[in-house]
């Protein structure tokens, strides 16, 4: 590969809930994502992922994944890379230079309350990414999983 060619994941595919395990739903492929119900409620992981996504990435990414003149709306950035993709430039960071338009989003990869969180973060820029989830914080949404608290207390306690 020569220099500047960008290497780049599958788009994320179908977003259809096809598995559900402790709360936590799936697609066909195994990767997490969100599930609505008819009334409108959004999964416990969806909504985690709306709280998460404004106390960490709104700064620079704007409300509701919607892009700032500082950082690209998530939303469109996700119909292009796929879970696998997103988990690695969250840990890692990435830097782009376009013709003067440099920007770089810092590594997560020490942030708890990015890492802990990082499928709740990806499964609710899903959501958006299809307009499954409106802007705005969801009016409805399922109870907590007992398994969510759990790993949650894990995983901000280890060292």
């Amino acid at each position: 590969m020569g220099l500047g060619t960008t290497v780049r994941a599958e788009p994320p595919g179908d977003p259809t809930a096809v598995k559900e395990v402790d709360g936590k739903w799936f697609d066909a492929k195994g990767d997490p994502t969100y599930k609505i119900q008819a009334d409108g409620a959004v999964d416990w992981y969806t909504f985690s992922g709306y709280r998460r996504y404004h106390s960490e990435c709104h700064v620079c990414h704007g409300p509701n994944a919607e892009g700032s003149t500082y950082a690209p709306a998530l939303k469109n950035s996700l119909k292009n890379f796929d879970y696998a993709e997103f988990v690695g430039i969250v840990i890692g960071g990435r830097e782009n230079k376009q013709a003067g338009n440099d920007s770089v989003m810092p590594a997560f990869a020490e942030n708890k309350n990015a890492m802990c969180y990082i499928d709740d973060l990806y499964i609710y820029i899903r959501a958006r990414s299809t307009e499954a989830v409106g802007r705005g914080r969801p009016e409805k949404k399922a109870e907590k999983p007992a398994a969510f608290g759990e790993a949650e207390t894990k995983c901000m306690s280890a060292k």
